[in-house]
């Protein structure tokens, strides 16, 4: 009996060991990329104290503010169910301020403003009701006063943008005392200590990465409610062609900002002696201004920055004194995503190539990093994990750039002789880029044999503005042709299997998904989530801050509608000989659903083999845990059915309509 189990025992090591492509048995699991993860963001120091947000999938997505004090644990400040989000612009950001222990945090249920307390219960600051929005908070307890950009949906057609005055005593009932209009949008009201006012402004069609203008005013008034602009407004920087961003002030006065008239998002700063560059370099010091409140850098002191950029799509941190310009880099992972900081202590959340996102707090005195909290506590060993090799290719406007993710399970080999099936990655923006960081939700499929290859197309962020505007009434042909390019690319080198190549992508990915699976004939089968369908249609039915962002990218509308039915891939189906899966919220406000029920309802029509899963409850992007699970299972198990494999996994079935049995 000994004899015979040792034989079994060898039998299924030797099966698990020898297995197709996609059967791979895996430890990373579902619930691995879920209910044991939260998402950290946006650092703050005050003093001694850290604060940060953590967002959680198996509380539907909520947001909360956390705190960690010098000899305490960890304390969550906004405990279930208060969820700390803005919608403003509808991606939000921005969503808390503090400062001198001072609180405020913008409520997602309800949209108001509210001053936190240790021991009472959160105090609303704006009016309950108003249809207002605010993000992008500064909270300055010295003259009772809350900046916030507010987004005003009272009336009929676009919501209005303004920067406004909040009283922090409250109660604010006109929902805060207008100091900036007239722009179509606003970010980042920065005060300075002797009371000047810097903020960014820019208008339709233009997005804040193609055209903004850096302002600066005189803040009057003794109190909030009195507060106004002394004169009109300087502009610092900016124009048609070029994107001024971030600005933040420094102890003595100093504007420091970011702006790419060089080509490349690098520092200047503004003072009475005018405008200065301090470090010139074929680098990005900060990513496209998608979210409000982002946090590229920090005021350190009068003479340093701690800073984050990106040079050929690999990101560094480091040390940048103005004076000089002289760029000391930090050792910190492989990058840093915000940054936070005062004169002695420094906070980031810290990306790795080869485990989870972490938060991490700087110690400047002696340059220490101490790790405070990891997105999640589950451990993958080091050999199972498909580290990213950079990758570039030809395209049609020059060379190409992108991450290849080798199938990689120290448990499981192949056959002799195959090749993995390809999973294409074309990310969402289009105007953003993908990193070479750990992501579990790569290594759960490079664990099952699968290889990844994530594509920065032209029109991504992170290698300088010519190569943003590589897209610029381009989309749906150079970001296609570059992932086409790149998969049969990876073909060709033998990396990937030919006849398996899939394209996968989320939002304008999904759209670049949906695009190639009509205009090119090199992949095999395509997955779409919340993914554009119909370019009229998202013209006509998105939300304010995107509205025009198609002029660029395709040209005016209705003008350029020939060109927008001709991109459009739901007209386009004729030409789909590749099975769909499409993924989609139902209540995504960015791509709503009827896009996805266009594309499917056409593929029905042709007989093509098509599943179409819509999750109740869901946005622009799935928070729920159980919603998430569905769609990797989905994905897991279509392209098992068209591919031929049967998954290691146990599957829900999806029903497939027109796959052959």
């Amino acid at each position: 009996m000994r004899r015979k189990s040792q034989w079994a025992a060898l039998v299924t090591v030797a099966r698990m060991f020898d297995a197709p492509y996609g059967s791979w048995t895996s430890p990373i699991s579902i619930e691995m990329l879920t209910s044991a993860s939260v998402r950290l963001g946006t650092p703050a120091v005050d003093g001694n104290d850290l604060y940060w947000t953590e967002a959680r999938a198996d509380q539907g997505g909520r947001v909360s503010l956390w705190r960690l004090a010098p000899h305490q644990a960890r304390t969550e400040l906004t405990p279930a169910p208060f969820y700390v989000r803005s919608r403003v612009h509808e991606y939000g950001g921005g969503e808390y301020a503090v400062r001198d222990g001072v609180v405020v945090v913008s409520s997602f249920d309800d949209g108001r403003v509210y001053l936190l307390s240790d021991d009472a219960p959160p105090r609303p600051l704006t009016p309950c009701g108003a249809d207002m929005r605010y993000a992008d908070l500064r909270v300055h307890p010295t003259r009772n006063l809350v900046l916030a950009v507010r987004e005003d949906h009272s009336s009929h057609g676009e919501p209005v943008n303004t920067i406004v005055a909040l009283d922090l005593n409250g109660p604010n009932h006109d929902g805060g005392r207008v100091l900036c209009q007239g722009a179509d949008f606003y970010s980042t009201p920065e005060l300075a200590p002797d009371g000047r006012l810097a903020w960014v402004e820019w208008n339709h069609p233009d997005m804040p990465w193609d055209a903004t203008r850096l302002r600066v005013a005189k803040l009057t008034g003794s109190a909030p409610t009195e507060a106004g602009l002394a004169a009109e407004p300087d502009t610092v920087a900016g124009g048609d062609a070029e994107s001024a961003v971030q600005p933040r002030w420094t102890p003595s006065g100093t504007l420091a900002f970011l702006s790419d008239r060089t080509g490349w998002w690098n520092f200047y700063t503004f003072s009475d002696r005018g405008i200065r560059s301090v470090h010139e370099a074929e680098a990005e010091f900060c990513e496209p201004q998608w979210t409000l409140g982002a946090q590229p850098y920090a005021v350190v002191d009068d003479d340093h920055l701690i800073c984050t950029w990106s040079r050929n799509g690999a990101s560094s941190t480091g040390l940048l004194t103005l004076s000089t310009g002289e760029l000391k880099p930090i050792p910190a992972g492989s990058g840093t995503t915000a940054l936070a900081a005062n004169h002695h202590l420094a906070a980031a959340v810290v990306t790795f190539e080869d485990r989870p996102v972490a938060l991490s707090k700087l110690e400047l005195s002696n340059w220490t990093w101490t790790e405070v909290r990891r997105s999640s506590e589950i451990a993958v060993e080091k050999n199972l994990v498909s580290v990213a090799r950079p990758v570039s290719w030809s395209g049609t406007d020059g060379p190409v750039y992108g991450w290849f993710y080798p199938p990689t399970n120290p448990d499981c080999t192949a056959p002799n002789g195959s090749l993995p099936p390809l999973i294409t990655y074309s990310h969402g923006g289009p105007t953003s880029f993908s990193p070479a960081t750990f992501d579990l939700d790569v290594q759960y499929w490079t664990s099952r044999g699968f290889a990844v290859l994530d594509v920065n197309y032209g029109g991504s962020a992170g290698y300088g503005r010519a190569y943003r505007q590589r897209l610029n009434g381009n989309w749906g042909i150079v970001d296609v042709e570059d992932c086409a390019h790149g998969a049969r690319a990876m073909g060709e080198q033998g990396l990937a299997d030919p006849d398996r190549l899939t394209i996968q992508g989320g939002s304008a990915g999904g759209y670049t998904t949906l695009r190639a699976l009509t205009s090119t004939d090199v992949f095999a089968a395509g997955i779409s989530l919340y993914g554009v369908g119909d370019l009229e249609s998202l013209a006509q039915d998105t939300h304010k801050f995107e509205s025009r962002y198609l002029d660029g990218l395709v040209g005016p509308y209705p003008e350029a509608a020939e060109i927008y039915r001709d991109r459009s891939p739901v007209h386009h189906v004729d030409n789909l000989n590749a099975p769909i899966l499409l993924l989609q919220g139902s209540e995504d406000k960015v791509v709503p659903p009827n896009q996805a029920e266009a594309m499917a309802a056409a593929a029905r029509s042709k007989g093509l083999p098509v599943a179409l899963i819509v999750f109740p409850g869901e946005g622009h992007g799935f928070r729920r845990a159980e919603n998430i699970r569905a769609s990797i299972e989905a994905q897991l198990y279509f392209l098992g059915r068209v591919f031929g494999f049967t998954p290691a996994d146990e599957l829900p079935a999806i029903p497939i309509e027109n796959l052959p049995t």
